[in-house]
């Protein structure tokens, strides 16, 4: 039977969300193929838990554990920490250096899709795929308004540069709240995004390599009922519609598929990812907004709506992607 590490936990606001979706990942690994051991990681610690009383501290120098004497090496990662350093390369790194196979895209590809402005430079130029127009701000070198206000068209929205579940973000919608918006990301991160808004309908896809083949899950169609689809929206029951699968025509659906899987090799991604997008009210054009390489697996995120949707188990899902990482 192989030993699968559930590792959960991070260092960042989204480690709330990590620890439910490790919930979630955890109850549905098949026990008939796998031993799971979970393992929390903190800013200081990284243990597992076998009760509330104990903890058993992992050895880093080859990612192993002790348990009554017992000495247990793992066969593979689940790496289900949103944020960092689950998704922005560094657990990646360290698990190829100690040579241990892990669900998630490698070092390099996490860490430039952490961030959104090389990302986007990136996937331009795939067929039939548009990006916003967009500034990227750096702290350390200051910011002119009056440019930031001369190049882009209002309403615009400004988010963190690296991060996600929305934490930081707003929309501008006149110039006099540009200021206010650009502190609150600041907090969140040293670089910034302001990109212009695409008036369309918003979606978010599952894409995932199992059995050495990509696929694409059932999109999720998003309907915020709060301005935008933030923090309090993605994780608040009943605070946006969400229609799995999405309304689109089967043309849509097929370029849509096609654009997605495109986005994927490009990027080099392996595991299961998650791309945001719009298409456009006028035009139809598909809008790239961002690639989350750790998509949320809580019970109301949209990956195990889509896989539902799909027709296949979550068990089933799970063991496909473990076992293209331990090929």
């Amino acid at each position: 039977m192989k030993k699968i590490a559930l590792l959960t936990g991070g260092t960042t606001g989204e480690w709330v969300v990590s620890v439910k979706s490790a919930v979630t990942i955890g109850q549905n690994l098949d026990p008939e193929k796998y031993e799971v051991y979970k393992i929390m990681l903190t800013a200081s610690d990284w243990f597992y838990e076998p009760s509330d009383s104990m903890k058993i501290p992992v050895d880093k120098n080859d990612f192993s554990l002790t348990v009554n004497g017992r000495k247990i090496k793992f066969d593979a990662v689940f790496i289900a920490i949103h944020g960092s350093p689950g998704e922005d390369g560094k657990l990646q790194g360290y698990f190829d250096m100690i040579g241990l196979p892990y669900t998630t895209c490698n070092a390099l590809t996490s860490a430039i899709t952490m961030n959104k402005a090389y990302t986007k430079a990136i996937v331009n130029g795939i067929e039939n795929l548009h990006v916003a127009k967009s500034i990227q701000l750096i702290k350390q070198l200051g910011y002119d308004r009056d440019s930031i206000t001369a190049e882009l068209k209002l309403p615009y929205f400004v988010k963190p540069n690296s991060g996600g579940s929305s934490i930081g973000m707003s929309k501008v919608k006149h110039a006099a709240e540009l200021e206010a918006a650009l502190e609150k990301a600041f907090n969140e991160d040293d670089e910034l995004l302001i990109e212009e808004f695409v008036e369309g309908r918003e979606f978010s896809i599952g894409v995932f390599k199992a059995n050495g083949e990509i696929k694409v899950l059932p999109a999720t169609e998003v309907i915020p009922s709060n301005e935008f689809f933030d923090f309090e929206a993605k994780y608040t029951p009943g605070a946006a519609e969400e229609i799995t699968p999405g309304r689109m025509s089967d043309e849509e659906r097929a370029r849509v598929a096609e654009i997605v899987t495109a986005v994927y090799k490009k990027l080099n991604c392996n595991g299961v990812v998650r791309i945001d997008y719009f298409l456009e009210h006028q035009t139809g054009n598909f809008y790239f907004i961002e690639i989350n390489t750790i998509p949320g697996q809580t019970i109301t995120s949209f990956i195990p709506q889509q896989v539902a949707a799909y027709g296949m188990e979550l068990k089933e899902f799970y063991t496909g992607i473990l076992e293209e990482t331990m090929k």
